[in-house]
């Protein structure tokens, strides 16, 4: 290797310097490269632009100031805009136009989870803005703005008022329970009726409409799902429901029975991303319902966030909201103070 790249090789700088100008062959195909690799992108027309809108999951201005790094994928043109204040249309420039014009753009705010995309520069004045949603970092959140007891869904507050023997919170129920909750299970709560207010069944009822009635009770709650008693018609209608594709069969070995009772079917809803999966328990005529939500991966394709902001993390509630509000435009009711 020494014979053909002595000037990597070599500890003598000077002999190495030497061997590079005896060399002419490999020193031209170098020269060359390192022409078009980096005096290429100065010689080029540098009118490339963006317009970016970084907004959070309501599709308002992040009103932060954010620093943002664009890699060229072609020619090696790295450039970063550092604390751009991101509370209104951005625009970015003196980026190389086409054809060469594809850049990765790494995005990173000191309230949300940092996001990428592949974009291209417009050679000139961009018609209009792209969109870029960032998801809130949970660690970044002050406090969470829930709605009051009254101004709760109907399924909710039925829910809540039948429910005196949640695990944790015996002997509360209605409006106390509620307000026991800390912001985790709260948030959970609201996703799982948000979406079961939505999810409709083949005999047209909705899966939160369950909830209303007898013998619907609250057994324990968890940021990502609860435990419910449901009457067996849920069970019945949500096997029934697949063959008109509203529901699909699903695995329930991580979802464990409670004491007593067996593993009585497992449904989810079709959803990419945000899906609800039911799993059913059965005992002497008792039916129980583990009614959870799936991230499935959700932030890292639907806001494109940067992997390595992810490892380790685990399912979390305010994860969900987002993805349900950018993925299936569903508000759960609450929001945050960052």
């Amino acid at each position: 290797m020494g014979r053909f790249f002595p000037w990597v090789v070599s500890r003598n700088w000077k002999r190495s310097y030497e061997h590079w100008n005896r060399s002419p062959r490999w020193r031209l195909a170098a020269t060359r490269w390192f022409r078009v690799a980096y005096w290429g992108t100065r010689s080029m027309q540098r009118d490339g632009k963006f317009l970016l809108r970084l907004v959070d999951a309501y599709g308002e201005f992040i009103r932060e100031r954010v620093d943002i790094t664009a890699r060229n994928q072609t020619l090696a043109d790295d450039r970063r805009f550092a604390a751009v204040d991101a509370g209104s249309e951005l625009l970015l420039s003196d980026l190389i136009g086409p054809p060469n014009n594809r850049y990765l753009v790494e995005i990173g705010a000191p309230s949300y989870l940092p996001v990428r995309r592949f974009l291209s520069t417009s050679g000139g004045a961009p018609k209009e803005a792209r969109t870029l949603p960032m998801p809130v970092n949970p660690d970044k959140v002050v406090t969470v703005l829930f709605p009051e007891f009254d101004a709760l869904p109907a399924s909710a507050r039925a829910l809540l008022t039948n429910s005196a023997n949640v695990l944790g919170h015996q002997g509360a129920a209605g409006e106390e329970l509620y307000r026991n909750l800390d912001n985790i299970r709260r948030a959970g709560f609201l996703n799982v009726i948000a979406k079961g207010d939505r999810t409709r069944l083949s005999n047209g009822r909705t899966v939160g409409s369950y909830f209303q009635e007898e013998p619907a009770e609250l057994l324990e709650i968890r940021g990502d799902r609860f435990f419910v008693n449901v009457p067996h018609e849920l069970r019945e209608e949500t096997k029934n429901s697949v063959p008109d594709r509203l529901f699909e069969p699903a695995s329930a070995k991580l979802h464990k029975p409670p004491p007593g009772f067996s593993r009585a079917g497992s449904f989810k809803t079709p959803d990419s991303y945000g899906n609800l999966q039911l799993t059913f328990f059965a005992r002497s005529g008792r039916w129980v319902a583990d009614a959870d939500l799936d991230e499935a991966a959700g932030l890292e394709h639907v806001f494109q966030v940067a992997r390595n902001a992810l490892t380790g993390r685990p399912t979390h509630p305010y994860h969900i909201h987002e993805i349900l509000l950018i993925h299936q435009e569903l508000d759960p009711g609450y929001r945050f103070l960052i």
